[in-house]
Parts: structure tokens; C-alpha cells; sequence
């Protein structure tokens, strides 16, 4: 699979293994999560932003550098990559299995 942190190489979606690799490596990782959610578990260092407040919080997300999206199981967050791709965010890439399958591969405990 594609690393978006290659250069200009933003795929529509990575698996988690490559969304952390890419997180690690500066991607900014945008949980669109409600805050019920994210208080169940979540990824240090993400930017929360709910789903339904992305229309409006546009200028908060970068257009340049990787934006991985994630959500609980990655169809909301495929949902907002395809809505940011048509809002000229191109650089936004799903993250496959959210964070189920994040906290299946990446932090277990």
C-alpha cells in the first residue's frame, strides 16, 4: 500500500499500520468521532472534530501534508474523505478500520 507521506502521494485510503507509520512521521491524524467516543479510546495527539462540525471548521484542517480521517470503523471517516476530496483537500486519506482496527493492530491495550 501507498504511504501518503510519499511526495504528493495522497491515496483515498491506507491501512492502519500505514496510517501510523505516516502519523508518526508528522500526517495529521483527524478523529471524527463523537466525544462519547473518543472518551472510550483514543489516538494521543489527534484532532478531534465530530463528523457534523467538519462543514463548518474547514479552515481548521491543513490543505498541505498527509490527513489521514478516522472514525470507528472507517465509514463515516470514508464520508468525510470524500467530502473533503471535493472541498479541494486532497490531501485527505481514510484510514481503513478506524480506530477498531487501530487499536486491533496498532495499540492493543
Amino acid at each position: 500500500m501507498v504511504t501518503c507521506m510519499e511526495e504528493n502521494a495522497y491515496p483515498l485510503e491506507v491501512d492502519v499500520l500505514t496510517a501510523e507509520t505516516d502519523f508518526k512521521n508528522g500526517a495529521i491524524l483527524l478523529d471524527v468521532r463523537e466525544p462519547m467516543e473518543l472518551g472510550i479510546c483514543k489516538v494521543e495527539g489527534s484532532l478531534d472534530i465530530p463528523m457534523g462540525q467538519i462543514p463548518g471548521r474547514l479552515e481548521e484542517l491543513p490543505r498541505e501534508g498527509c490527513l489521514l480521517v478516522l472514525c470507528h470503523h472507517g465509514s463515516r471517516s470514508g464520508q468525510v474523505t470524500y467530502f473533503l476530496r471535493n472541498q479541494g483537500f486532497d490531501n485527505a486519506v481514510n484510514v481503513a478500520g478506524g480506530i477498531d482496527a487501530w487499536a486491533n493492530a496498532v495499540e492493543p491495550t
